[in-house]
């Protein structure tokens, strides 16, 4: 090897195994991203995070450092998380799902904070959503909201719907929520609800399990820990014989029949744009929370044939994807 491709192969590794706050420093900005679930169950989101950022200007590794943990739907492990940025002096933190955003919260009390949540205001995130007041802002999800529709829903699949299982952290102040709207919801629509308390993973078959034979279907409230046992939660509700009803995607995509709720993908987009305004300047506090403004319905067919439930064609013209 000539000594001159020595020297330059030389430097390059050595450029490579400098410390990534170091680097950091070389980039110009820092970010801390802050995921409520795992690495692999967030590659799309984060993909598309990252794809807006760039396309904003603030380009991985050359303009912007982005520093990734994963709070694997725990709100003790994203606080030590937040913590660890914090001593790393990030420029803002991004994070999602409305406990692991209150978990940062309490920690990083000075550094702006970007977040995806059920109800900011509900869950005293922020003061409103005009006027958050605080060091956060971001985009609230409108969870609760939606538990109407996902009961309507399942009365399009299952006959004569009069008993619906909802799973809840009840360590989860939004999910808890959604299941409050999901029984003020079922009075209307002639529906009795069965409520399933979880408050960690180790919960959720013993739940499910109390479903079989006492619900037609399963309503699955959106926050870290269900997501992060998506696929497990779908796993079992098919093998109970329950039709099952999310708020996103990655649900269905995980096995379950059907989700209606926000596009997560728009919204990780939208998130990177707020990072883009705080790095250039803008203040989390003159920064209204928005809502989403896109919404879509997605059906596996692959898991109903499973459930052998039959999907209306008026509901399937009307899906944004069909997984067969």
């Amino acid at each position: 090897m000539k000594r001159r491709d020595f020297i330059v192969r030389a430097g390059l590794c050595a450029l490579w195994t400098v410390p990534s706050f170091v680097r950091a420093q070389e980039a110009g900005k820092t970010v801390g991203f802050i995921g409520a679930s795992t690495q692999q169950g967030q590659t799309r989101l984060t993909a598309a995070f990252v794809d807006r950022l760039r396309e904003l200007g603030w380009v991985e590794g050359r303009t912007v450092t982005i520093e990734y943990r994963w709070a694997e739907g725990s709100a003790e492990r994203a606080a030590k998380a937040a913590a660890d940025l914090v001593s790393r002096n990030v420029d803002v933190i991004f994070t999602n799902g409305t406990p692991i955003v209150s978990a940062v919260k309490r920690v990083a009390t000075q550094i702006p904070i970007v977040f995806l949540a059920g109800d900011p205001v509900g869950t005293g995130l922020v003061n409103s959503l005009s006027r958050p007041g605080v060091n956060l802002t971001g985009l609230s999800l409108q969870s609760s909201e939606l538990a109407g529709k996902h009961l309507e829903l399942l009365q399009n699949v299952v006959p004569d719907l009069r008993r619906v299982a909802v799973l809840v952290n009840v360590n989860a102040q939004n999910a808890v929520e959604q299941m409050h709207e999901a029984q003020r919801s079922a009075g209307s629509l002639g529906i009795e609800i069965q409520v399933l308390e979880i408050r960690r993973a180790d919960d959720i078959a013993e739940a499910i399990k109390r479903a079989e034979g006492n619900a037609q279907a399963l309503y699955v409230t959106n926050e870290p820990l269900t997501l992060t046992n998506r696929a497990r939660i779908s796993a079992l509700a098919t093998e109970a014989r329950l039709p099952s009803v999310f708020a996103y995607r990655e649900f269905v995509q995980a096995g379950g029949l059907l989700s209606y709720g926000p596009s997560f993908s728009d919204l990780f987009q939208r998130g990177a744009e707020y990072l883009d305004k705080i790095l250039r300047g803008t203040k989390p506090a003159d920064l209204p929370v928005e809502q989403p403004t896109k919404f879509e319905l997605v059906i596996n067919l692959k898991t109903a044939k499973t459930l052998g439930t039959a999907i209306p064609p008026m509901l399937l013209a009307r899906a944004d994807e069909v997984i067969e």
